[in-house]
């Protein structure tokens, strides 16, 4: 099943069955000011503890629903619930989102113009010919405005391990039995370790993002060999049980969101560290997105605000800061710098500077959660989970 099968299969389908009580039951009044937005945001959006710095930065006021990881949720609710009348802007939960949504004419094409931050943004995703210009675009057109970037690795806990690691091999090291983990989820999981299998040569993986059935049934006969013999001590799910298992020492290496490396080191007084693996990582993006019925209601002057806000060095340093998180913008060293007070200056700079590395590594693969072969990617994951 590809993206468009999955959308319309969702679309014929309907409200019915597809969204949970509580989704539906959450109301946001309608806004009539222009400077307001109704916004439903992953909580990941707001590197404060309110929205209110944020807000007088912009000069808008925000109608916040926190928006779950579930990605089926969103399309759903964006595309036959009704989203579009409680929302005026959303992000995504992963690469690909901004494709389903314009595709199915929920989100407005964007005019970068209004934008004076934009020209901040690396060539890279500013470039229509850039390589994760994809990833802000629907048929070369501008649908949605990137505000956090990374490239997932593996955190290990070098205080119990002694020594630093630079590949994924050591995650799949029988020396480590029952010590490793990994993430519950297809994608990154999967990918990482297509990665890990192309780039060492034991698997010709042609597109690690977007991989053929025959490929998704190696990696996933991989994983199962390795599972079945004790590898793992467990796969992950959530922020909380990342840091939990790290933090204790309950396992010595795994692969996760940096946030969980950064508050399990913490919490823990131990160095555990965020690594460069020599295959690559997956890499991604978070993007906002405004819905065309918004757009049409006079919301996106609030919307051009918030895009410039979430592109300015104001809001990516305090991301930065904050979660550990980078953006697909420039500036940040600047800023930080003019602003030492506010900021751990060399703690920043040394956390971007493993960022540019992981950047750099050539086996980096682009995050997809909806890949071509998404039936097969579910079916084989479902017997990763079995095994």
């Amino acid at each position: 099943m590809n993206q468009s099968e999955f959308t319309r299969r969702l679309l014929l389908q309907g409200t019915a069955g597809l969204l949970g009580s509580a989704a539906l039951a959450r109301v946001v009044p309608a806004q009539a000011a222009t400077d307001e937005l109704r916004l439903w945001a992953a909580p990941i959006m707001r590197p404060f503890d309110t929205w209110a710095p944020f807000e007088e930065k912009a000069g808008i006021k925000l109608a916040w629903s926190p928006k779950s990881a579930s990605a089926d949720e969103a399309l759903s609710k964006m595309m036959v619930g009704d989203g579009r009348k409680l929302y005026d802007a959303f992000t995504d939960n992963g690469g690909g989102m901004e494709d389903a949504m314009a595709e199915n004419g929920v989100i407005a094409e964007l005019d970068t113009s209004r934008i004076p931050n934009w020209n901040l943004l690396r060539d890279e995703v500013r470039d229509p010919k850039g390589e994760a210009a994809h990833s802000i675009r629907y048929k070369d057109k501008v649908y949605a405005v990137p505000y956090i970037a990374n490239a997932d690795s593996l955190a290990y806990n070098k205080s119990m391990l002694g020594q630093d690691y630079a590949s994924w091999e050591a995650i799949f090291d029988p020396e480590f039995k029952g010590r490793t983990a990994l993430q519950n989820d297809f994608g990154p999981t999967m990918t990482v370790t297509a990665i890990y299998l192309h780039e060492s040569g034991k698997m010709s993986i042609k597109n690690r993002s977007d991989m053929q059935p025959d490929e998704i049934q190696g990696v996933a006969e991989f994983l199962i060999e390795k599972k079945k013999a004790g590898q793992f001590r467990t796969f992950w799910n959530g922020f909380q049980q990342g840091v939990d298992l790290l933090a204790s020492g309950e396992v010595a290496m795994m692969s996760c969101w940096e946030p969980i490396q950064r508050v399990a080191a913490k919490k823990s007084g131990q160095d555990i560290v965020y690594g460069t693996m020599k295959e690559g990582h997956q890499v991604w993006n978070n993007i906002v997105m405004l819905t065309k019925d918004a757009a049409k209601a006079g919301k996106d002057a609030a919307f051009y605000k918030l895009a410039e806000t979430v592109l300015s060095p104001w809001y990516t340093t305090r991301q930065l800061s904050r979660f550990g998180f980078a953006s697909l913008t420039t500036g940040m060293v600047a800023y930080m710098e003019a602003n030492a007070g506010d900021f751990d200056v060399a703690d920043l700079k040394a956390t971007l500077k493993r960022k540019e590395q992981r950047y750099a590594t050539a086996g980096n693969a682009w995050q997809n959660v909806y890949p071509t072969h998404l039936r097969t990617y579910q079916e084989w994951w479902s017997r990763v989970q079995a095994a």
